[in-house]
């Protein structure tokens, strides 16, 4: 189906893939273990940790999307990290996306430092500081582009340059774009991980993470990590997720939509100070992000001028959810300075702009006016409260 434009290649995911019954919607197989014809011989599948036919469409399916040679369905987007980072030996060095998911910066300092191996922080879009922190150790750079939650944008094709000549790996995390916006590989990305509980799942229902790399070698490495360590997906996720994604292309078009008009509205806000959106022309990385995607996430964050409007536009928020995560058709609203990244040192979060007057908008899919009049509203509410008060 590889000649498909990408819109069709989501909808029909595992619809032609059951051949004996013609089933369009591919079957949980929940089996754990499968019988061998006889002593030597295999069907393909022997045991769930290492390979399930539903698992097996969908990160067939997956690879083809973000042009990988193989992919890799993992038990969460924490859990795609890790088995990615398992590569890494005691001494060995990465360079990571200054402004990143607080998960990932815990699994760095907290865990991975354990094991010996070390992280240097930067704005990976700038070569003097990537030039800076590299070391002789140096074995990868992970990159967020767009970065959670401030929407910084990294020239992915020129850092992935970069790396090879260094002898390095480029791992990109796609989880805000996917692969109908982005594919990192195609620009010289070696590996790409996903969260996709958010955007691929898309409903706020499914826990899932996935790695594709690029190259035999690196796939069978990751390949050996995958069933090693074992935090793979599901059947039941696998299928859950397959579902999710056949909306992907509708989804994103509408979430990049509505996240436009919203972010367009806050800006000309008089009760707000900054908002963090490559879709708008005057964000920094706006030249960058329309050259290496086809358009944008759904998500940005936006900075009050005033910290005390942030604890009553919270409360207030109706049709909008009080809720971590992001990428699901509602609307979800985070505060990252006490949830999403409360793992990164107050004196880190500050130095990039997460500090107490953030707050990061996952903008679902309902009708714009709803979204925007719930806002305005709430808004107002807490400007009334700090007047009055």
């Amino acid at each position: 189906m590889s000649e498909y434009k990408i819109e069709s290649r989501l909808a029909q995911i595992g619809s032609i893939e059951e051949p004996v019954t013609g089933a369009i919607t591919y079957p949980i197989y929940q089996a754990t273990a499968f019988r061998h014809p006889k002593l030597g011989q295999s069907t393909g599948f022997d045991y769930i940790r290492t390979k399930n036919p539903t698992r097996c469409v969908l990160e067939e399916a997956v690879a083809k999307l973000e042009s990988g040679d193989a992919a890799f369905a993992c038990s969460s987007g924490m859990a795609a990290l890790q088995t990615v980072f398992a590569k890494f030996s005691q001494g060995d060095h990465l360079i990571v996306s200054v402004d990143l998911y607080g998960g990932t910066f815990r699994l760095l300092e907290k865990i991975m430092s354990r094991f010996g191996v070390t992280a240097s922080y930067v704005d990976t879009n700038d070569f003097d500081a990537l030039e800076k922190v590299y070391q002789s150790n140096t074995k990868a750079v992970v990159i967020e582009t767009p970065t959670n939650p401030l929407m910084m944008v990294t020239d992915i094709e020129a850092v992935a340059s970069w790396a090879k000549h260094k002898n390095m790996l480029t791992i990109v995390d796609n989880t805000l774009l996917t692969p109908f916006l982005q594919r990192p590989i195609e620009l010289g990305a070696d590996i790409v991980v996903h969260s996709a509980t958010k955007y691929l799942g898309g409903h706020n229902d499914v826990l899932a993470g996935l790695i594709i790399t690029k190259g035999k070698e690196l796939s069978e490495e990751i390949g050996f990590l995958h069933n090693s360590i074992g935090a793979v997906l599901a059947p039941s996720d696998s299928y859950q997720l397959m579902r999710g994604m056949k909306t992907l292309a509708l989804r994103m078009e509408r979430h990049e939509y509505n996240a436009t008009r919203v972010a367009t509205y806050l800006q000309e806000h008089p009760s707000v100070d900054q908002v963090y959106y490559p879709g708008l022309p005057d964000h920094p990385g706006y030249d960058i992000q329309k050259k290496q995607s086809s358009g944008n996430t759904g998500i940005f964050s936006f900075k009050m001028k005033d910290a005390r409007y942030i604890e009553p536009i919270l409360r207030h928020i109706q049709l909008i959810a009080f809720a971590e995560s992001l990428g699901g058709v509602e609307s979800l609203m985070t505060y990252p300075a006490v949830q999403t990244h409360a793992d990164i040192p107050i004196e880190i979060r500050e130095q990039v702009g997460v500090d107490d007057r953030l707050l990061r908008f996952s903008v679902g899919i309902e009708h714009v006016d709803d979204i925007i009049a719930d806002l305005s509203l709430a808004i107002e509410m807490a400007r009334q409260e700090i007047e009055g008060a």
